[in-house]
Parts: structure tokens; sequence; C-alpha cells
């Protein structure tokens, strides 16, 4: 497993697993402390793993965490997903910078997500499970969603959004969201 940057989000980072494959199928390390530990990050930092599951089309986000925020650890188990952050970290070199990647069950490639991101992604295939580890124990008062559509982020969804929750249809604006935040 290798630990990469992802330099548009500052403190992002790609976990690349080594695939072990043959005709049973493949098999690889999606978790290793010792890698998470030599990217800077805490992996004992890490209380609580989700799992999603999403039809095609099916499009979640963009969400964050008020107050301290949230880290998390994303990785497409099975299908393809279009995953995209934005950083909302004020004080970050990257500030409002993007990053779309493709996460796959096949790479099973993990992405590090530093809390004060926005985080979202659209189902590409049939259905797709994706796993997060998570560093804070969920609390839905911190929830914060934004227009995963809104012109100013521009985000190039691959496909129309099929289906969303009607948090995420109903979310404000980018700008809304950090006028909330100044108060």
């Amino acid at each position: 497993m290798k630990a990469t940057g992802v330099p548009a989000i500052a403190g992002a980072r790609l976990f690349e697993p080594t695939l072990h494959s043959d005709e049973r199928g493949f098999f690889c390390r999606t978790f290793d402390a010792d890698v998470v530990r030599s990217a800077g990050l805490d992996p004992d930092a890490f209380v609580q793993d989700s799992v999603s599951r999403s039809a095609r089309g099916v499009l979640r986000g963009l969400h964050l965490r008020s107050g301290a925020g949230e880290a998390k650890l994303v990785r497409c188990s099975y299908g393809r997903i279009f995953d995209v952050v934005v950083d909302l970290r004020a004080d970050s070199p990257t500030y409002l910078g993007r990053v779309f990647l493709e996460l796959s069950g096949d790479a099973q490639t993990t992405l590090y997500i530093p809390a004060g991101c926005a985080h979202g992604f659209q189902t590409l295939t049939a259905t797709a499970d994706v796993s997060y580890r998570i560093d804070r124990r969920h609390d839905p008062a911190e929830d914060v969603t934004i227009a995963f559509d809104d012109p100013e982020l521009a985000i190039p969804w691959p496909l129309p959004a099929l289906s969303t929750s009607p948090r995420d249809r109903e979310a404000p604006s980018l700008a809304e969201v950090l006028r909330r935040r100044e108060k």
C-alpha cells in the first residue's frame, strides 16, 4: 500500500493498495495503521465505520460537519463512483480547491478527506458500496449540506442526478453556508 498527496486539497491523501489477483478474484489490504501513520495521520483517531449502497445516478452530498469538522477515509468497495471534495477550511492554502476522482471497487483506493472539507459522490455503476472510516461520532446537529448543483462550484457531475435525499435537494448554496459560518 502506498500513500500519495492530493495537490488540490491540502492534507488529503490517497491510499492505493497492492492488489493480489488470480483466477479467484483479488485480495488486498484496505487499511494499514503503519502506512496511515507514515502519511502523518493517527490511525487510532478513527472511531466509526459506515457503509452506503447506492444505485446508478444516485448523488449524495455535498456534506460536511460544523464545529471541529470530521475527517474520513472513503473507499468505493464495490462498483464505481465519481467522488468530489471541496476544501472549505478558510486557513487552508487550497481553500475552495476542488478535486474530482473516480473511486472503484476494482482499485480499492482509499481517499483521506481532512476535517473542514465537503464531500459528495455520484454512483456510476448499477450499484456501488462506499465505505467510510470517520474520526468523530455522528452528531446530526452538526450536519451541513451544500447544494450539489451550485453554479459557483460548477461540479461536472457525469450523470443527471437521478436520486437525491430531500436534504441534498433543499441544500443552500455555498455562499449561504459561508455566510452562516461567519455569524
